[in-house]
């Protein structure tokens, strides 16, 4: 397994839009290991692949406790929304450090193929509703940050690009 580089907002890679898997093969599977070793690593609760720069609809999620119980969607579609919403603090690998209230629904109906390329449907709510919508927006080319003010985003954005001149300079 390979530890991958995580893309930081404001990368225009990270506005890509992910093209679907055709298949689920040696290849795919490798990526998801190499995202979930990725994901760990940098202590995130989910991980798309357009931010480690591999523009393929796939996501790995893990939101338990014991950080054990790793969820691989691949071609992930919502079929179904709650219409009511829950507002949490959500936070981003590609925007370390900073965590803002967004707007989600409360659950939803997923479909996707697992790391073995069997289809599954579930049902998500709580904290793990919140991970699979905003690892989907990533497929898309969207950033979380992208439901916050323009005041706000250009704020976050002059944080992160001091931030990555700190990081070549030291």
């Amino acid at each position: 397994m390979a530890k991958l580089n995580i893309l930081r907002y404001p990368d225009p890679r990270l506005h890509t839009v992910a093209k679907p898997v055709p298949q689920v093969d040696a290849r795919i599977r490798q990526l998801v290991d190499d995202m979930l070793e990725s994901m760990y690593a940098a202590d995130g609760v989910g991980l798309a692949a357009t931010q480690v720069d591999v523009h393929e609809r796939v996501i790995v999620i893990d939101t338990s406790e014991a950080r054990d119980d790793p969820r691989v969607l691949i071609n992930p579609e919502l079929m179904a929304m709650s219409d009511e919403m829950s507002f949490a603090d959500e936070g981003c690998l590609s925007v370390p450090a900073i965590y803002e209230k967004v707007a989600r629904h409360a659950r939803v109906t997923v479909r996707a193929l697992g790391r073995d390329g069997q289809p599954q449907e579930f049902e998500a709510e709580g904290l793990f509703a919140v991970c699979v919508q905003h690892e989907m927006d990533h497929l898309v080319g969207k950033v979380f940050v992208e439901y916050l003010s323009q005041l706000k985003r250009d704020r976050i954005k002059a944080k992160m690009l001091k931030k990555a001149r700190e990081d070549e300079r030291a």
